[in-house]
């Protein structure tokens, strides 16, 4: 059984590399409306194909010295980064949700497999809102039944992973709640300020998140870390800028960071601090 383990924990991040490379076609082309599967993956700049030797996660990058094959034009140290970050956290799902060997069945592998598409997710939007300032409905409000129909399969199997729904009424719930908390906020905020404090595809985010985490305490969680980490940011690049002490930060990174805390490590600190 420890082999088996072991190898479980080699293919995690295995497979997040290869989704990585995916989630990098979703940040090249989903910003423009372009498809994520035709024309298959070619370079940017002479238009060239990608032979399939190439084109190995993070290995590829490595061999061609991070230079297209072709025409020999620079190709991102980005590309093999978000391969890298996916993976990473394809493990530490793995290893969260299927702590020892005794873990090792089907329900909880549907879970880490579930939570591994959210985190993928999560990396994919966060290099698209920091380019682009918008969040794609793919990553977001078009997630939501893929979020209530994941929990509800993860609890037909028998397991309740405690950074999970619970099932697919706290799935519904958590969307509708997520949604409609920050949705709330940002219409507070118009009515004090009369301005746009956020963006809607913020709110379809957190719909997205409650629909796979649950609505407490999991979207406090996420509002929570989510504005402070940006407080801070906002308030350093401030100081440290030229335009004054107005800053405009996109959210659904601090957003996707506070997620994945919250996956790896929330319940354990929410119980600790707010027992």
């Amino acid at each position: 059984m420890s082999e088996l383990y072991l190898l479980g924990q080699v293919f995690s991040v295995l497979l997040g590399l290869v989704i990585g490379s995916f989630m990098n076609v979703c940040i090249a082309r989903m910003p423009q409306d372009r498809s994520v599967a035709y024309p298959p993956s070619h370079c940017p700049a002479c238009g060239n194909g990608i032979r399939p030797q190439h084109n190995v996660p993070l290995l590829g990058w490595l061999w061609l010295r991070g230079r297209c094959y072709d025409c020999k034009t620079q190709i991102s140290v980005l590309y093999p980064l978000v391969e890298l970050l996916t993976g990473l956290l394809f493990w530490l799902v793995y290893q969260r949700v299927i702590p020892t060997p005794m873990q090792l069945d089907a329900a909880h592998l549907a879970a880490a497999g579930l939570l591994g598409v959210f985190v993928a997710m999560m990396v994919g939007l966060s290099f698209i809102d920091i380019r682009h300032f918008i969040i794609p409905d793919e990553f977001s409000i078009y997630a939501v039944p893929v979020g209530i129909l994941g929990v509800m399969l993860v609890d037909w199997l028998g397991v309740a992973p405690p950074m999970m729904a619970a099932n697919w009424r706290d799935a519904v719930v958590g969307a509708a709640v997520g949604g409609g908390v920050l949705a709330a906020i940002m219409g507070l905020y118009w009515i004090v300020r009369r301005e746009v404090g956020m963006g809607l595809g913020d709110v379809k985010l957190v719909a997205m998140m409650g629909a796979f985490l649950g609505a407490a305490p999991a979207v406090p969680f996420i509002l929570v870390v989510a504005s402070m980490i940006g407080a801070v940011v906002g308030v350093v690049m401030a100081l440290n800028g030229r335009h004054g002490l107005r800053v405009a930060l996109p959210f659904g990174p601090f957003l996707a960071f506070a997620a994945v805390l919250y996956i790896l490590h929330g319940p354990e600190l929410v119980v600790r601090h707010f027992p």
